[in-house]
């Protein structure tokens, strides 16, 4: 399992009321297709792809949650920057 120099890890905190329903989950997944590598996203030890509505669903992340986001990839710091402001604008619910 080889990290590239590339690789970067960021966490996350849920803010918005409804958590990580199907809306933010496709939203995280839109964002994590546009880069190519591997983007993983962590909660509580349980660790899906980044790439998979359903993985994030999994993770059932509510308000609050810490999510943790590893992403080995190209331009991994601008995926970092992308999802950090996804998340800054509570998927743009409130």
């Amino acid at each position: 399992n080889k990290v590239s120099e590339e690789a970067v890890e960021i966490s996350l905190k849920v803010t918005n009321q409804m958590g990580v329903h199907a809306r933010p989950a496709a939203m995280i997944v839109r964002i994590s297709n546009n880069y190519t590598g591997e983007i993983w996203v962590e909660k509580d030890g349980e660790r899906v792809n980044g790439k998979s509505i359903m993985g994030i669903m999994m993770l059932a992340a509510g308000k609050g949650t810490e999510l943790k986001f590893h992403a080995d990839c190209e331009n991994a710091k601008d995926f970092c920057k992308e999802i950090t402001e996804l998340f800054v604008s509570n998927f743009q619910e409130e």
